[in-house]
């Protein structure tokens, strides 16, 4: 019995640990509000591209290729450049803001380059798609790793959700757009909150 405890005890505190906020933390204040903006946003060109997929494009003489490609390449990088604006105007930005705005820069620059590689290759549109809730789950474990480890259950979804790709495509990309639009919508809401309570001390 005892044994049992330490085991229960040692696993509790593991999870914990493993689940903690980095000294880091503090300045996801700073991006609560663009958070919950950024899970409609993405949600919104996740919805887009399965419309687009129910559609086939090429059935009205679009190629399919360049739709999606500008779609994800100027709706990303459009929003991606207000985003930042956005933050700018909430005060000066902190180095390890820089670092994660860089890797989730990385995360959409990999993301719209998928669809240059489908052109590249000859691929069918949307072939690569389950990359991209990998490319996201990583950008997840190094913001996990680096400010709060409550984003580790988000990159398991994000995993999992690029396996749901592969067996439900004619539904992936608006299981991607709802995990991606959650993972980033409640940590945003946490923090919104965060900064009003401590606004208001």
């Amino acid at each position: 019995m005892g044994h049992k405890l330490t085991v229960q005890r040692s696993l509790g505190s593991f999870v914990s640990r493993l689940l903690r906020e980095t000294h880091h933390a503090a300045v996801l204040e700073n991006w609560g509000l663009l958070w919950m903006w950024h899970s409609l946003a993405i949600f919104l060109v996740c919805l887009a591209t399965q419309i687009l997929a129910w559609l086939k494009p090429e059935s009205f003489g679009v190629n399919s290729h360049l739709a999606y490609l500008i779609l994800w390449g100027a709706g990303l990088v459009t929003w991606g450049a207000i985003f930042w604006r956005l933050r700018r105007r909430g005060g000066p930005v902190l180095f390890v803001e820089r670092q994660i705005a860089h890797a989730w820069a990385g995360g959409m620059i990999g993301s719209i380059a998928l669809f240059l590689i489908e052109v590249v290759k000859g691929d069918p549109s949307l072939t690569l798609s389950p990359v991209l809730p990998v490319l996201a789950g990583m950008v997840f474990l190094f913001k996990a790793g680096t400010l709060s480890g409550q984003f580790y259950p988000w990159v398991g979804a994000y995993f999992a959700t690029a396996l749901l790709m592969v067996l439900l495509p004619e539904v992936g990309h608006i299981a991607f757009g709802l995990v991606s639009a959650l993972s980033f919508f409640f940590p945003g809401l946490k923090y919104y909150r965060q900064r009003k309570r401590g606004e208001g001390k």
